[in-house]
């Protein structure tokens, strides 16, 4: 039946995955645009039982492949290159980070970069820390620096490397279901791999829709700022429909066309943001705060990558870590993918260098820039910003930004990142979900792509509807759980990959030992005590 629905529409996919996929969000979309309470409350409660029994489980899996990755890195496998051995990167350095970052975090940065250090200086997570305090600044940047380093980069990177690893060594098909052969074996082509790779359409699919509606509400007030739009759910709306439109625009001209050329724009657009707030801000005291929070972000993390806030009955750390944990999971399918897609030819050191620490480093000189000068204005009393952001945080760079001269302007500017963010995240997010839901022996439609860039801007609208930012955490909270079990099983897989791979078991000894399927792979031998490897 779905194979006949399938001809009918003229499409190239896989009819498990695509229609099941599709078939689960447009149930959501139906039962939420006139349910709207009654599932922002049934998700309310999943998210309390989530954070009360398995939050600790989303801290020691992140912290756990956090180790896991470094480990690898500087292990004998860190030099084994994703490609053949003579490969060499499609993308130099600089092009291939700033897609990554703008397919990543870009427009989390944009929403918390201010926000998020305002709010625990404001409210220390801490318990014992006086608000308004050294102690608290120190803190506020410290937390922040561990919500969106090295921990939200593991995330990303540990799909990433493994889908890199068994596609292109491997030739396995760039999708989720991939990684577990060493499991699943044959079976990763039929119901079990479907479900795996719907999983996984599904997590993007939510996980950009959440990122999009942040950046709605955040463009809404920029909007708001500067021209006096209304900041009502309609506008935000039909905000989310223009800025759809966009992004099914760029996915339609593919990835070195779309979003290569507008990443490279919004990371030169972005710098020069950071460039105004550093001369026109507290300069001095953006660079003494950005050595000490370094050095205060290593110092503190191996206590707090274990931190469970075990002994409070604070609802903080589900407020927070949770969430960051659980939407930066969510979005693992799709980045990890991408990434993996602009990674061919790149050692698995040069791979677990570049996601974890480069992307770290610039959030490292965001929040460093942001935080701080936000610190610094609450400090002197310049604009009451922690009243602001603890009203609504979408208002928090607009509200920052007041303090400085050429308000509007910068305002402006930060207008634009925000939209070419949303556009970025959105058409990246379609290459993805079209690659996971066909066969890499299809041709990738372009009203596929546009099907599934619309589909994410439909659930953010319905996220706003039924319940705007509290809706969108607590679903994501919830539906991070499924693909954070999977992601521990990628690890697994992996590792023994390698083993077998590092160890020179022959093709059909790894296909007998559950290792990797029967495809054309790199082969290792063994002559006169060296190895060698042979890449067809």
């Amino acid at each position: 039946m779905l194979d006949r629905l399938q001809r009918m529409l003229g499409l190239q996919t896989i009819p498990g995955v695509f229609f099941t996929s599709a078939g689960i969000a447009a149930l959501f979309v139906a039962l939420a645009i006139p349910f709207d309470q009654e599932v922002s409350d049934a998700f309310g409660i999943l998210t309390g039982w989530v954070a009360q029994n398995l939050g600790w489980f989303y801290i020691l899996t992140v912290t756990s492949l956090l180790v896991f990755l470094l480990g690898l890195a500087v292990s004998r496998y860190g030099s084994i290159r994703l490609g053949a051995d003579d490969s060499r990167p499609d993308y130099s350095n600089l092009a291939w980070f700033t897609m990554l970052f703008a397919a990543g975090i870009g427009t989390i940065l944009m929403f918390w970069g201010v926000a998020e250090p305002v709010s625990h200086f404001a409210n220390p997570p801490f318990e014992g820390v006086r608000a308004g305090s050294d102690r608290a600044a120190s803190d506020a940047m410290t937390v922040a620096l561990y919500h969106f380093g090295l921990h939200t980069w593991t995330i990303f990177a540990m799909p990433g490397l493994a889908i890199a690893y068994f596609s292109y060594r491997h030739n396995l098909p760039m999708r989720i279901s991939s990684l577990f052969y060493p499991i699943l074996g044959e079976r990763i082509y039929g119901p079990w791999g479907w479900s795996v790779d719907v999983i996984a359409v599904l997590g993007t699919l939510f996980g950009v829709a959440t990122s999009l509606g942040l950046g709605t509400l955040q463009l809404n007030s920029g909007l708001s700022y500067l021209f006096g739009v209304p900041s009502t759910g309609w506008v935000q709306v039909l905000l989310i429909a223009v800025i759809t439109s966009i992004a099914a625009t760029s996915v339609a001209l593919g990835l070195d066309k779309g979003v290569r050329r507008l990443s490279q724009i919004n990371i030169v657009l972005s710098l020069l943001l950071i460039l105004f707030v550093l001369v026109v801000g507290p300069t001095v005291f953006i660079a003494e705060g950005m050595v000490q929070s370094v050095g205060d972000y290593f110092s503190a993390l191996p206590w707090l990558s274990f931190w469970t806030q075990t002994y409070t009955e604070s609802d903080w750390q589900r407020q927070w870590t949770l969430f960051y944990w659980a939407w930066t999971i969510t979005w693992a399918p799709y980045v990890g993918i991408f990434i993996a897609r602009i990674s061919r030819g790149r050692t698995i050191r040069e791979f677990i260098a570049g996601v974890l620490f480069a992307p770290t480093v610039f959030s490292l000189v965001w929040f460093g820039v942001f935080g701080l000068s936000a610190i610094h204005v609450e400090m002197n009393g310049t604009v009451a910003l922690a009243e602001q952001v603890q009203q609504d945080p979408s208002v928090a760079i607009f509200a920052f930004l007041e303090a400085f001269p050429l308000a509007n302007v910068a305002s402006l500017l930060s207008i634009i990142i925000i939209v070419i963010f949303f556009t970025t995240s959105s058409d990246s997010a379609s290459l993805v979900i079209d690659m996971l839901t066909r066969r890499e022996d299809q041709p990738s439609l372009v009203r596929q792509r546009i099907f599934w860039a619309a589909a994410q801007g439909v659930i953010a609208a319905s996220l706003l509807l039924a319940g705007g930012l509290d809706a969108l955490q607590n679903v994501i909270t919830s539906l991070g759980l499924p693909f954070c079990i999977l992601l521990i099983f990628m690890a697994v897989s992996l590792f023994r990959a390698l083993r077998a791979d590092y160890r020179g078991y022959s093709v059909n000894e790894l296909v007998q030992g559950r290792a990797f399927p029967q495809v054309e792979a790199v082969t290792v031998t063994k002559q006169e005590g060296q190895e060698s490897q042979n890449v067809p």
